[in-house]
């Protein structure tokens, strides 16, 4: 596989390179591409070194998949250049996740809906991707009504400025400011820009995303995204309002098979997800799993991952993986026929 990694010196596209290596993920010839100021610098991969090159270098170069993770203007603009060319390309940025003719996937959840004709591949924002990949088993066995989420995201969901000014807050340095106030000893209810209707777009992705992934809008979301001074990790308080009642002991089976979820569920031992243990891991974990008393047939939960890798990153190559398994990228899927 030829691959291009756009956007390889940020934080996801770093994280992108290294899950590469970690999952032997079979990269002939890796493109690295950055912004015009790092064009020419140079990265290792896999214990050989790459000069990065700019972004209509990389289009001429027809790679057999290119993976995005830089922003959604860039995005808008190139993905369709390198569609052209017969490259695959799987987008982390916003761009393309509501475009109706462009698919939005979790691979553990809806990988099978793509073919050979998706050439521009939506990844869902990290938010919705840890959220659904929790309640899409519950939402096959008792059908979802309603879903209400607070979010407590991480300052590296915003980039490395954002973790830059935590540091610099806590070591009582003055540095630039990535986000209105101080972020250090503090919860900032503003996660992304304020629309009209007085939600954010991120409280907006996590409505509107979940419909998509699981192509049922019978269902509603509404929630609240927090910025907390955490390096890296989000979490989720989820309540969540079925059509059908549940057991408890039957959601915690649900949940234990499902690929990719590991439940972290014993108030005794005082057992719970943090992102502590999320960090640099690819599961989704699930826990303080507690029936609503207020009301009939709803659940609480509190969901936990690593922003950087399956709420990006991962998520990204995951996909990657089931195109490559299901021969629809490279020579076998008539790309150069």
């Amino acid at each position: 596989m030829k691959v291009a990694v756009i956007g390889a010196t940020g934080m996801v596209g770093s994280v992108m390179l290294k899950l590469l290596e970690e999952r032997s993920f079979p990269v002939s010839e890796l493109i690295a591409v950055a912004s015009e100021k790092s064009v020419g610098n140079t990265i290792v991969f896999n214990g050989k070194e790459y000069t990065i090159k700019g972004m209509q270098d990389a289009v001429e170069q027809a790679p057999d998949i290119a993976i995005f993770s830089a922003g959604g203007s860039t995005s808008l603009e190139w993905a369709p250049k390198f569609a052209e060319k017969g490259t695959v390309v799987i987008d982390n940025s916003s761009a393309w996740r509501m475009d109706p003719s462009k698919k939005l996937i979790v691979p553990e959840i809806n990988a099978d809906a793509l073919t050979s004709e998706d050439k521009i591949i939506a990844n869902p924002n990290c938010s919705t991707i840890q959220m659904v990949m929790a309640l899409a088993p519950l939402h096959k066995k008792y059908k979802m009504k309603r879903v209400v989420v607070s979010t407590y995201q991480s300052v590296s969901g915003t980039g490395a400025a954002a973790v830059q000014q935590l540091e610099n807050e806590i070591n009582g340095v003055k540095g630039e400011m990535a986000y209105h106030y101080p972020i250090h000893k503090n919860a900032i209810p503003h996660c992304d820009t304020f629309e009209d209707n007085g939600y954010t777009k991120e409280e907006l992705k996590l409505a509107r995303e979940p419909q998509k992934i699981l192509d049922d809008r019978s269902f509603s979301v509404t929630a609240t995204a927090v910025r907390i001074p955490t390096a890296g990790g989000h979490s989720e308080a989820v309540n969540v309002e079925f059509v059908n009642d549940f057991d408890i002991s039957e959601v915690r089976r649900l949940l234990h098979q499902t690929p990719g979820i590991t439940v972290q569920d014993n108030p005794a031992t005082n057992t719970y997800p943090m992102p502590m243990y999320a960090h640099e891991r690819d599961e989704v974990f699930v826990g303080r799993i507690r029936r609503d008393e207020t009301q009939p047939n709803t659940l609480n939960l509190w969901i936990v991952s690593d922003n950087l890798r399956k709420g990006a990153a991962t998520n990204a190559i995951q996909i990657a993986e089931y195109l490559l398994a299901k021969e629809l990228i490279g020579k076998k899927a008539g790309k150069h026929a």
